[in-house]
This record gives C-alpha cells, structure tokens and sequence, in this order.
C-alpha cells in the first residue's frame, strides 16, 4: 500500500492476491451474464393472404384511385393497413392537385407499374417511376400533380385508420 491506496500492476489492475472480491464474487463477475427469459408475446396478427380477382378493386379515400385491400388491417388488428391503388385515367390536375396530409406514423409506397408525379413539402416535385419507394414522412404536406394511365401503387400505412387533411 502507498499512502493509503493498494498498489496496481502494470496492468493497472490489482493484482488478483490483493483483490478484496472472494473467489466465488471474482467468478460470478467473469461468468457471462445470462439472459432474462422473455415471456413470448400474446399473436396480435393473423395469418392473411390476398389473391387477386376480378373483383379486387373498389372505390377508397380518393375519387381518382381505385384500391385493392391486401387484408392487412384485419390480420393486425388495426395496425396497419397495405392496399395497391389502381390511379384512374385521365388524370385530372384540377381534382388530383389538392395539397393534404396524412395523420400516419408511418407511409410507405412503392410504384408497381407506370410513373407518378408529386410536390412534397421540403422537397418539391418528384416523379416516382416503376420500382420506386418513397417514404412520407407523418403529416408531410403533399399533392398528386400528374400519373400515367397505367399507374398502380403499393402503399403500407400504420396506422390502418387515420385521417387525411386537406390544406387548400
């Protein structure tokens, strides 16, 4: 001991005949710490699969789109909701244009066939093409500007219902 402190080696750490941990506490803190046993949790989805039909689109939130619901939000009870939008042609800037937002945590779409043009809030215009993904961001504000005839979208929303806001 030096001035009242034990001695380290050059290691820096005390050398093992001068710890003050007994052997039993020196192998507990060496032994790899198990893992608490997680209780599993309780299935709040189902099992879902969606083929598509002659029948698979009907009419949903937009006048201009036609959706094909994948059953998502049954499945998850609310949690999220997944649909392909089917854009009607022509488009019609006059109806389609109309700047809103999305009361979401999460929106995700992803361009299946055809090209779609956007104009973002802090980003501008955007044309998403056949295999493009974009991610809105909650309550981004945001308006459809043009899409080809052909345009379909996959879009995955949490959660399943939520509000759309118009802000023109």
């Amino acid at each position: 001991m030096r001035n009242g402190r034990k001695m380290k080696n050059a290691t820096g750490r005390r050398p093992a005949a001068q710890s003050s941990r007994s052997p039993a506490a020196r192998a507990r803190r060496a032994a790899p710490k198990r893992r608490r046993s997680v209780k599993p949790m309780r299935p709040t989805q189902s099992f879902v699969v969606s083929h598509f039909g002659p029948d698979a689109f009907a009419d949903g939130l937009r006048s201009y789109a036609k959706y094909r619901d994948l059953g998502i939000a049954a499945a998850t009870r609310g949690l999220a909701r997944a649909h392909v939008i089917k854009m009607i042609p022509p488009c019609d800037p006059a109806v389609v244009s109309k700047r809103h937002y999305h009361d979401v945590g999460f929106q995700m779409i992803y361009v299946l066939r055809g090209w779609i043009k956007g104009e973002y809030e802090g980003t501008g215009e955007a044309t998403m093409r056949e295999g493009s993904c974009w991610l809105q961001p909650p309550r981004i504000k945001h308006k459809v500007l043009d899409y080809s005839d052909d345009c379909e979208l996959l879009e995955v929303i949490f959660p399943a219902d939520f509000a759309t806001v118009e802000v023109e």
